[in-house]
């Protein structure tokens, strides 16, 4: 075998570098190849490269073959012999310092996600995207004390106007075959990388409470947060990483505000702070 084992190989293709990281995945879930810490990042690195074989313009059913072939590729190894334990000694040490790494930044097309697995007892951002809409200003994320990470939006108004709810609206998996996909180019806004409505789904808020401090939005001296259950964190994940989704602020009156979210490495990022708990 002749795998790519860093976290960052700059030379190898996106599409390659996914192959790669799913054989050993896979590898690793059927002859226990790593320690905990590293197979965590192992498949983080798997998720980013997924995200960057899309964004070069990859379509999902070459992604998915792709995928099938080194789940079989795997499943066919001998996990005793000689060079199958020495590529696993290599992708351990490799992927052992990214295992100790507490903060990465994704870049995306449009915006960036911030992912943060420090430890500490304050309520912090563990993966957060900053957005401006008319009227307000957001973060979202994944946010929480240590070993919480809740789908949050955490919203400022301009006018002190109060939302009575929110709702996070996104592409549903189960009545399309892929995203929509603005072809006039990637400086398409945020709100024409979305399915129209009748192919989207939605989940509404099941909290909405004062901010805590530490999560405002950066200027903001107050806000309001809203909480959305956890598999909407999961149909996020699950989307294609050149797709947006909205936040709908609702108030009085019927009137709607909406900020728009780049789903970009959202995946790969929930994959990073998973190498925390281990």
């Amino acid at each position: 075998m002749a795998l790519a084992a860093m976290p960052c190989a700059a030379l190898a293709q996106p599409t390659d570098l996914f192959f790669e990281r799913t054989v050993m995945t896979a590898a690793d879930s059927r002859c226990g190849l790593f320690t905990p810490e590293v197979s965590a990042a192992l498949a983080a690195g798997a998720a980013q490269a997924r995200g960057a074989a899309l964004r070069a313009g990859t379509d999902t059913k070459t992604l998915a073959g792709r995928e099938a072939a080194a789940r079989r590729y795997a499943g066919q190894l001998n996990c005793r012999n000689p060079k199958v334990l020495a590529e696993a000694a290599r992708v351990q040490q490799a992927f052992s310092g990214y295992a100790r790494v507490t903060r990465m930044t994704y870049p995306g097309d449009a915006a960036d996600w911030r992912a943060d697995r420090g430890s500490g007892k304050a309520a912090r951002w563990r993966l957060a995207q900053d957005t401006a809409f008319s009227g307000g200003r957001m973060t979202f994320g994944l946010a929480g004390r240590e070993g919480a990470n809740a789908l949050v939006a955490v919203a400022d108004f301009a006018d002190g106007q109060t939302p009575y709810a929110a709702r996070l609206v996104l592409r549903d998996g189960t009545r399309t075959l892929g995203p929509y996909l603005d072809t006039r180019g990637k400086a398409a806004p945020l709100s024409r990388k979305l399915p129209p409505p009748g192919a989207t789904r939605s989940y509404m808020a099941e909290a909405r409470s004062e901010a805590d401090e530490m999560l405002l939005p950066k200027g903001s001296e107050d806000a309001w947060a809203f909480r959305f259950p956890a598999t909407a964190a999961q149909a996020l994940a699950d989307l294609d990483p050149r797709e947006a989704i909205a936040i709908e602020f609702l108030f009085s009156g019927e009137r709607t505000r909406t900020a728009y979210v780049e789903v970009g490495d959202f995946a790969a990022g929930r994959a990073f702070l998973q190498v925390a708990s281990r």
